[in-house]
């Protein structure tokens, strides 16, 4: 579906964008890839990694409207991965983050509707279920944004979808690296927040697929909820390192366990083979309201009355498993 059309990504030079970028180039023939950012060398480093001639650089922030409607224009497909994701730099600059995560969703759908784009996924992330720190509340409300912007588009062809998944393995800034780096450094312990703390687990392979798959899956309105595995974090350090586990507390923020489908939720959530869809708690007056079944044909049922999907009540990965995910980190 991605053969001679153009997409455009915002934050892009990310983790995600990479590994998209090379699933795309690999497996289509796009006419055109735009990575929107704002960062000048990251995009210049990019460069280098790649030569593909269907490779546009633009730089701008999500914050400014009329740049993003200036390199929206003839775009297919949008990926909005651009976002605010540190969860005590949230906590310490709430404004910045809201600017971004919720002010940055609102321009990337005008800017969507503005150009007439036909499909939008936008990233959003275990915390934005039920949460307690700024960075999940904002991107929650942009996930409200999204969805609800397919009644916005009434007498539009643009669709809005949502895809929420958990940690990444490897992703900047997440705990792997941090892990790593720890260890060459020749540190006497590892630092783990509180030994009950359980989180979702994917790879970066996974979450661009699922993606993908989605752009083909979607109707517009859905948030899509991948069936992945879950880690402790104590089982983490140990997959990586004999070191002994320093406790240092909680930080500003931050959960126990995580959340992917709320038990609030519950009633508007279908359960299907390899994931979940929780549809819009509102009604779309120009768009398909069933979301029993997708556009591939596949379908899900409701879950029970009750059902929440939690890191903490989910399959966990052995220390065995966890060391094959973490060959996947990004060094």
């Amino acid at each position: 579906m991605f053969n001679n059309k153009s997409i455009l990504i915002t934050g892009g030079t990310g983790s995600f964008g990479k590994k998209f970028i090379k699933n795309i180039l690999k497996n289509y023939s796009p006419k055109r890839i735009i990575i929107f950012s704002r960062d000048e060398l990251k995009q210049y480093e990019m460069q280098q990694e790649f030569s593909n001639k269907s490779l546009r650089f633009f730089i701008g922030d999500v914050r400014d409207r009329e740049r993003l409607v200036q390199a929206l224009k003839g775009v297919d497909f949008v990926i909005h991965a651009a976002a605010l994701k540190q969860v005590p730099a949230a906590e310490y600059n709430p404004m910045e983050c809201i600017k971004t995560n919720i002010y940055g969703a609102e321009n990337v759908i005008h800017a969507s509707l503005e150009n007439n784009v036909e499909k939008v996924i936008a990233l959003s992330t275990d915390k934005a279920a039920n949460p307690i720190n700024l960075y999940g509340a904002t991107k929650l409300a942009s996930d409200k944004l999204f969805v609800a912007a397919n009644n916005i588009a009434s007498g539009y062809k643009t669709s809005f979808s949502v895809v929420r998944y958990g940690n990444v393995v490897g992703s900047r800034g997440s705990v792997v690296p941090l892990f790593q780096k720890l260890i060459a450094e020749g540190v006497d312990s590892l630092p783990i927040t509180d030994k009950r703390m359980t989180r979702f687990w994917i790879t970066l392979d996974e979450g661009v697929e699922f993606v993908i798959k989605n752009f083909k899956r979607m109707q517009g309105g859905e948030i899509f909820i991948p069936k992945i595995p879950s880690v402790l974090i104590t089982d983490l350090a140990r997959s990586m390192s004999d070191l002994p586990i320093k406790i240092i507390g909680i930080r500003p923020g931050e959960k126990l366990h995580e959340i992917m489908c709320p038990l609030d939720d519950a009633h508007l959530t279908y359960e299907f083979e390899k994931h979940f869809v929780i549809k819009p708690s509102i009604f779309f007056y120009s768009r398909e309201n069933d979301f029993s079944k997708n556009a591939l044909g596949e379908a899900g049922t409701l879950v029970p009355e009750g059902f929440q999907y939690s890191s903490d009540n989910n399959q966990f990965l052995s220390i065995e498993k966890i060391r094959e995910y973490d060959k996947f980190a990004e060094l």
